[in-house]
């Protein structure tokens, strides 16, 4: 009972963080399974079939904010289901002992590039309202649809920063783009998994609070995702998934290091990870404080043009 109260909780949190910044519901929670003892396919399997339900609700909170562009959902979703779909087939095909470390490993790559994105790039908000083209949605749909199943999560971490990057579109609507289009690598890699392994290693339960957890934060999220700083969300969320996969590839994937040596890196990411989070909140201040400075700046200037005198 105390594990399944667990899941809600972190399904909800992870819902939270995913719908108000466009990523981390599957690394974070396909992080915790695997810290659990859940195999790496099960992991994976029961996070998408969870999603079906977290991404429909997300989506829709998200259409009624007005944070999705339906174009771009298409264009971006359908090839992403193709990559998904071919994700999910092709880890269920992979020993246990080798997924684990393999799944862990991209998780780790995955947070260390939110981490690195989202506390050095910060956004790009020039060449707003510019359209977003096939040729480069096709591409990354299928790649993002890939990683995803994989890697038990990955769609947000490659999607969103990636199209914030390109500076076309308005965080949010990044955002609820990206999580509407997920509805649909959640059903495909689910689809996938299914055809597979059938319900074998997946906990239903398990399935259902994770669910239930996630639809409880989906509108809470959209309403969110027009205030919260994604800066510093980004930075928070990347420490914690380069944290957690990084002990585990240590300790229990490929490299098996003694316990005082995963402590001592673990201490550096840790260290490093602080650092990040006070980095983005300095930057976002700094950035706050700019835009307030330019719009009084415009205020004097319009004064000035309509009383010269």
């Amino acid at each position: 009972m105390r594990k399944l109260v667990l899941l809600a909780v972190v399904g909800f949190l992870a819902q939270l963080v995913d719908g108000s910044l466009g990523m981390a519901y599957g690394v974070t929670t396909t992080t915790l399974l695997l810290a659990i003892g859940t195999s790496p396919v099960a992991a994976s399997a029961t996070v998408h079939l969870a999603e079906i339900g977290t991404t429909l609700v997300s989506g829709t909170a998200h259409w009624r904010f007005g944070n999705v562009d339906w174009p771009v959902v298409l264009k971006i979703g359908v090839p992403g289901a193709i990559g998904a779909f071919a994700g999910a087939t092709f880890l269920a095909g992979l020993d246990t002992s080798t997924a684990t470390p393999v799944m862990s490993g991209i998780l780790l790559a995955l947070g260390i590039y939110v981490l690195v994105r989202f506390t050095v790039g910060g956004l790009r908000k020039d060449r707003l309202g510019t359209p977003l083209r096939a040729r480069f949605l096709v591409p990354l749909g299928l790649f993002g649809g890939f990683v995803d199943a994989t890697g038990g999560g990955g769609w947000g971490p490659v999607g969103t920063p990636a199209i914030l990057a390109s500076g076309r579109m308005e965080p949010r609507k990044v955002i609820g783009s990206i999580d509407t289009s997920e509805f649909l690598i959640s059903v495909a890699a689910s689809i996938g998994f299914l055809a597979a392994l059938g319900s074998r290693g997946i906990d239903f339960s398990w399935v259902a609070v994770l669910l239930l957890g996630g639809m409880i934060a989906a509108p809470i999220a959209a309403w969110l995702v027009r205030t919260i700083p994604p800066r510093v969300l980004g930075s928070a969320v990347g420490g914690i998934i380069v944290l957690t996969n990084s002990r585990t590839i240590m300790g229990e994937g490929a490299l098996d290091l003694s316990g005082s040596v995963v402590w001592s890196v673990q201490l550096l990411v840790i260290t490093a990870w602080v650092a990040a989070v006070s980095h983005s909140v300095r930057a976002h201040r700094a950035e706050v404080a700019a835009e307030q400075r330019a719009r009084m700046q415009t205020e004097q200037e319009r004064a000035l043009v309509s009383d010269p005198a």
